[in-house]
């Protein structure tokens, strides 16, 4: 158990950035698994700016790492060239 006040603060405070980042991350994985089960091209190419933004959102608060969110852009460019 934490000792001085700080610690306790800090303890408090990382607790709910955790869950605000979990919260973050799950709603661009909903985001994500939505677009993947998208087979219009049309449908699809209105929705992926959208989820590449809120990807580069979360690659730059560190929510998730940068090399895993190029590569899910990537992966979703890919898949809307496909189409």
């Amino acid at each position: 158990m934490a000792n001085h006040k700080s610690s306790i603060k800090r303890i408090r405070s990382n607790e709910r950035k955790r869950i605000a980042n979990r919260y973050y991350a799950k709603t661009m994985r909903n985001a994500l698994r939505d677009f993947r089960a998208v087979e219009d091209k049309a449908t699809a190419t209105e929705t992926l700016p959208k989820l590449l933004s809120s990807i580069d959102r979360l690659a730059k608060r560190s929510i998730i790492h940068k090399n895993k969110a190029s590569n899910l852009k990537s992966k979703c460019m890919r898949r809307v060239a496909s189409m």
